[in-house]
């Protein structure tokens, strides 16, 4: 089992020590969130709230992942980095491929692409990206960014994206892992059609155990039951060692979270009382190589 601390909504400035911290922990790796920004009237609702309300607001800080992930490799070795996940459609697959392409250099391949459709309609408006349509974009999103990070001369034809003969460089050694958020159906679908992973909401045992089972038929459904994959769900009760090991052995989930600091320690904490909360879920969970 692997294991993730989750540092979003977490204090910016204390987030590169906060990655050091986790990767002498034992983490696997971290997981960041993002969002470009909270409208200041906000009519669309949360999915995961019974009333539809974030537990954010405008104050809540979502530094750009992208960029804090480059800090924070260029301080670790081992640690992994993905957003939980990044508003994929609200993109343009050039720049992002350029983004991520570039990142994987700087980071040894250590980041992946955690990607999810959004919720928040206004950002879109914001951006003038249209939010109808938003999951065939993210599509064909997925499938331009891997045709250029093949650092070939490509050229692409589809429904959202009709782009000419470009080639694009630096090329990560390996294409940049993929992994989708989202419990619906059609999420859960693209997941094991064409994802490495798939990110859990926050879910109970027994959705938990709806999720995996449901990915599992889908995986050798769509024929992609033999290749890796990460099951990542962050589970809404207490750890628990021989429960994460029957999930693991009956039900494919090869990874979980800890919860952001902001639920396990309060709306703010020190650097000291994050590094010690990691130290302590590392010496009680994580088996050290």
């Amino acid at each position: 089992m692997k294991f993730w601390q989750v540092v979003s909504f977490s204090e910016p400035d204390q987030l590169i020590p906060v990655a050091q911290a986790a990767e002498e922990a034992g983490f696997h790796g971290v997981l960041l969130a993002d969002h470009l920004f909270f409208p200041g009237k906000l009519e669309s609702k949360y999915p995961y709230s019974e009333d539809g309300k974030p537990g954010f607001d405008g104050t809540t800080p979502f530094p750009d992942p992208w960029t804090t992930i480059a800090a924070m490799a260029q301080v670790t070795t081992t640690l992994r980095f993905a957003p939980m996940v990044f508003i994929l459609p609200l993109r343009h697959p050039i720049e992002l491929a350029k983004t991520l392409g570039t990142l994987a250099l700087h980071s040894d391949g250590r980041a992946i692409l955690g990607a999810g459709a959004g919720w928040i309609r206004e950002e879109f408006d914001v951006l003038g990206v249209p939010w109808k349509g938003r999951g065939k974009r993210m599509d064909e999103m997925v499938e331009v960014m891997r045709a250029l990070w093949t650092g070939e001369m490509v050229e692409y034809h589809g429904e959202v994206f009709d782009l000419p003969p470009m080639q694009m460089s630096p090329a990560p050694a390996e294409p940049v892992p993929i992994y989708f958020g989202g419990i619906s159906e059609v999420a859960l679908r693209r997941a094991a059609r064409t994802g490495q992973g798939w990110f859990g909401t926050g879910n109970s045992v027994e959705q938990a155990e709806e999720f995996l089972g449901k990915l599992q038929g889908y995986r050798k459904e769509y024929g992609t039951d033999a290749d890796d994959f990460d099951a990542l769900v962050p589970l809404a009760v207490p750890p628990d060692a021989d429960l994460f090991a029957r999930l693991e052995a009956e039900l494919g989930m090869t990874s979980t979270s800890v919860y952001p600091f902001m639920y396990t320690l309060g709306p703010t904490s020190t650097l000291d009382q994050k590094r010690d909360a990691m130290m302590r879920f590392g010496e009680a969970f994580i088996e050290k190589g």
